[in-house]
């Protein structure tokens, strides 16, 4: 019994971004027909090498800059690798490498990928961890050149025969169909798992090692949105960093679309998943208000968060997570439209002198009288209107059916989801709930689109 062609194929590169970093190295040693063939290439990249990785590689820039560059041996590579089995130690950065270098120069390049992470975790199960150097170091692999692209290709090499030697090629030819046919899951998620994943709506969290949130996501179709990211793993330095991390996958479904945005919004907060950016909890929350001075001038004051009515003053502007933005918020509306930065407090000023921005051609005047204060004010308050808070719509609570479920809002505050006549009498007797602003946006937009035929009033 024999097995398809096998190439085992490592690489060294400036990075860990397919974009930005470039191939400094390939190995392949391939097995075929029981023959062992030798393929090694130093690249020049082109770029620069940071000096951590030229510590780690011994790869400087005088060793590659006589070299080849990706281009000049594209052709050579891929005949190498043409129809062999791609073999790599967590293979999708091997592969999305050499992938992304192809097709930056319109090379189409897709072969069949076995990472040896997965063969490892398949035959091994005992050991706890399925890296490179565990491997040596639980199969006495002969090092010859750690971290340089042919040595690390020959201990794959190694790790693969000896694996025939105790299980045999027939089992191993078992393997690679199994293993080859499921290329897009990460080296430490079973095929088990991704199947008993609902296709139905809800919030999906990857966790890294220890049970530690890595990332949480929300998908009308779970499964789906899930294979997603493994599948887009190969082509965005991201998802990959994500696929690699990953070591299990909980679920929680909702019932429909606007349940499964609002779990997200909570349970991001709740968990502070590291490779999350977005709808962290704020604690500085603030919102401008326009006031009528004593001359007569429209001024924008901050109302911060002990101050703040969201849902029921009719005279808030912006909401934002900080100071920080909410001046930077305003700074942009004066520069947009012409205002004057003196008159909205953004900066000192004397009476009698015009502000710096009427010297640049960024104020209208009204500093120095040029623009009527009435003028001025009507232009402010025109564009803060594009951003006004919009006040709760509903005399009290409101119920919108969300798939067989009703959740329960007043003034866009989440009180909770309701399966029942009793729950749902429950919640809209609850009282106040924390108002979130990620919570408000996502229930706004949901009342100006398909759901605001959904809505009963409690």
């Amino acid at each position: 019994m024999s097995y398809p062609d096998l190439a085992f194929v490592d690489i060294e590169t400036t990075g860990s971004h397919f974009d930005r970093d470039r191939i400094t190295e390939i190995g392949i040693k391939t097995l075929a027909s029981n023959q062992i063939q030798v393929w090694e290439q130093l690249i020049n990249p082109q770029t620069f090498i940071p000096q951590n990785i030229q510590r780690l590689t011994g790869i400087s820039p005088r060793m590659v800059e006589d070299k080849p560059s990706f281009e000049e041996v594209a052709k050579e590579l891929k005949q190498e690798l043409e129809g062999k089995i791609f073999i790599a130690h967590n293979a999708r950065f091997d592969y999305g490498f050499i992938k992304a270098s192809f097709k930056r120069i319109g090379i189409d390049f897709k072969p069949k990928v076995l990472c040896t992470v997965k063969l490892s975790r398949l035959l091994f199960p005992e050991q706890s961890r399925h890296n490179l150097d565990t491997i040596i170091n639980a199969h006495h692999l002969k090092v010859s050149a750690r971290h340089r692209a042919l040595g690390d290709a020959d201990l794959l090499l190694q790790f693969w025969q000896i694996c025939e030697a105790k299980f045999g090629k027939e089992k191993l030819n078992e393997v690679i169909n199994q293993l080859v046919g499921n290329p897009s899951l990460p080296p430490n998620i079973d095929k088990d798992l991704i199947d008993s994943i609902p296709d139905a709506p809800g919030c999906y969290i990857f966790y890294g090692e220890n049970k530690v949130p890595l990332y949480i996501g929300k998908s009308i179709s779970l499964r789906s949105r899930v294979m997603g990211h493994f599948q887009g793993a190969l082509t965005q330095r991201k998802e990959m960093k994500l696929s690699l991390q990953i070591r299990d996958i909980d679920w929680i479904e909702t019932s429909g679309e606007l349940g499964a945005l609002i779990l997200e919004s909570q349970l991001i907060k709740e968990r502070m998943p590291s490779m999350n950016i977005k709808l962290r909890r704020s604690k500085d929350l603030c919102a401008w208000s326009l006031e009528i001075d004593s001359a007569g001038k429209l001024k924008p004051v901050l109302v911060n968060q002990k101050d703040l009515l969201p849902g029921l003053q009719d005279n808030l502007y912006g909401l934002f997570y900080s100071k920080r933005e909410a001046h930077s918020y305003l700074k942009a509306v004066a520069k947009k439209y012409r205002l004057c930065e003196v008159l909205l407090g953004i900066e000192k000023g004397e009476d009698g002198k015009s502000c710096f921005g009427y010297q640049v051609k960024q104020c209208g005047g009204a500093c120095i009288g040029i623009m009527s204060a009435e003028m001025h004010n009507l232009q402010l308050k025109t564009a803060m209107n594009l951003y006004k808070v919009q006040v709760w719509p509903y005399v009290g609570p409101i119920a919108i059916n969300d798939g067989g479920e009703m959740i329960v809002l007043d003034k866009w505050c989440y009180l909770g989801t309701a399966i029942n006549q009793d729950e749902l009498c429950e919640l809209a007797e609850s009282g106040e709930a924390e108002f979130d602003l990620d919570i408000y946006k996502i229930v706004k937009k949901a009342l100006a689109g398909h759901y605001k035929n959904q809505v009963i009033q409690l």
